[in-house]
């Protein structure tokens, strides 16, 4: 595939923020994006050139969507792999539907890093009770019982503290099978954005520290506060699942670093991605014309940090409550995704904060330079 002109258009699943943003980086480099969506004012569908609504596995909807693009992508995993592969029958897709079913499926995850030599945490396939018993007995209190598909912002999963608590675990995670994982006594969990077009370029962005708040991505920090050798093994790590994969499009890997200073990658997703927000201040090109640039086979240009940041996501009624005062100040850089409802649990924006390069500034900094955001922060520190 040659690079995709201007004037293309650019087919993306999904009508979430992730699209709205991909859509807004591909109008800057002249591409128009329609967006299949089964909501008619969604994020994405109020910055789109067109629109397609259906249901993301109605065929009739993907073939009228898939005639009307030049390429497609995708903003999230819990669509029809499918779906997917109807839709490359007639467009180029990228990331392929082989990979979306690897980042959908935790024991599809977990073997592929298993036969590639990726570090993970300890796991062990539940498909039935029996499974359950075994796997407490091999990894010991407490661990984490995950469903395997559709869990994202800390659903579809429960902490089991002893043996009392495992048929309950049982019955109430849904759809089976599941996966049980082992505790890591982790000291930071940190992600690395990678880009790889079809040309085989490839680029990451800085290696980021993310927090999290009542199971939701709170806090992200850019560059993330460990240290150069291990970054550079996070990067590593980034670099070889992209290849491994095959990947075309853009890639957001988790991982957890070990108090004994290991890394374990928890999990991949083949899209932007939420800790990666950051770039969009504080790099040249962000993870979203990144994104576009990959799938549509344009040159990858390094992907430079030309501040430090920290990225704050805007959750619910209480944060939106803020907006005014976010508005007000003048640190703050906000980017609103749009939707109508802020319901409890929802992001509905965020905020990025930049300082001069190389001077990520400690906790009472960072609390100072959120300003009105700054007390949501320190209770998720």
């Amino acid at each position: 595939m040659s690079a995709l002109p201007p004037g293309s258009i650019l087919g993306i699943v999904g009508g979430g923020q992730l699209g709205r943003m991909s859509a807004i980086a591909a109008a800057r480099l002249g591409y128009r994006a329609h967006i299949l969506t089964q909501e008619a004012d969604g994020p994405a569908a109020q910055v789109a050139h067109a629109v397609t609504l259906g249901r993301y596995d109605d065929h009739d909807a993907l073939r009228r969507f898939a005639d009307a693009v030049d390429v497609i992508t995708f903003e999230f995993e819990n669509i029809s792999a499918d779906g997917l592969d109807l839709l490359s029958s007639i467009r180029p897709v990228h990331p392929a539907g082989r990979i979306l079913r690897i980042s959908q499926d935790r024991i599809a995850e977990k073997t592929f890093m298993a036969e590639n030599d990726i570090p993970v945490a300890p796991w062990r396939a539940v498909h039935d009770r029996a499974d359950l018993g075994t796997a407490a007995e091999e990894l010991g209190y407490p661990f984490i019982l995950k469903t395997t598909r559709l869990g994202y912002d800390g659903k579809g999963q429960t902490r089991i503290h002893d043996a009392s608590e495992l048929d309950a675990a049982f019955d109430s995670l849904r759809p089976h099978p599941l996966v049980a994982e082992g505790m890591v006594h982790f000291a930071c969990e940190v992600s690395v954005m990678v880009a790889r077009n079809e040309r085989g370029e490839i680029t990451t962005f800085d290696v980021t520290e993310n927090r999290h708040r009542n199971g939701i991505l709170d806090l992200s920090l850019a560059p993330a506060r460990i240290s150069p050798a291990l970054a550079a093994q996070a990067v590593d790590l980034a670099r070889r699942i992209a290849g491994a994969l095959g990947l075309i499009g853009l890639l957001g890997v988790e991982m957890f670093v070990d108090r004994d200073g290991s890394l374990r990658v928890n999990e991949i997703a083949p899209r932007p991605h939420n800790s990666g927000h950051w770039t969009m201040n504080a790099c040249p090109v962000d993870q979203f014309e990144m994104h576009v640039r990959a799938v549509t086979n344009q040159p990858l240009p390094p992907a430079i940090r030309h501040s430090d940041a920290v990225m704050k996501n805007l959750i619910g009624p209480d944060d939106m409550a803020l907006w005014p005062q976010i508005m007000a100040a003048p640190r703050l850089l906000a980017h609103h995704y749009g939707k109508a409802e802020a319901r409890p649990g929802r992001k509905m924006g965020h905020v990025n904060v930049l300082f001069p390069h190389g001077s990520l500034p400690g906790e009472f900094g960072v609390e100072a330079a959120l300003g009105p955001l700054a007390t949501a922060a320190d209770n998720a520190a």
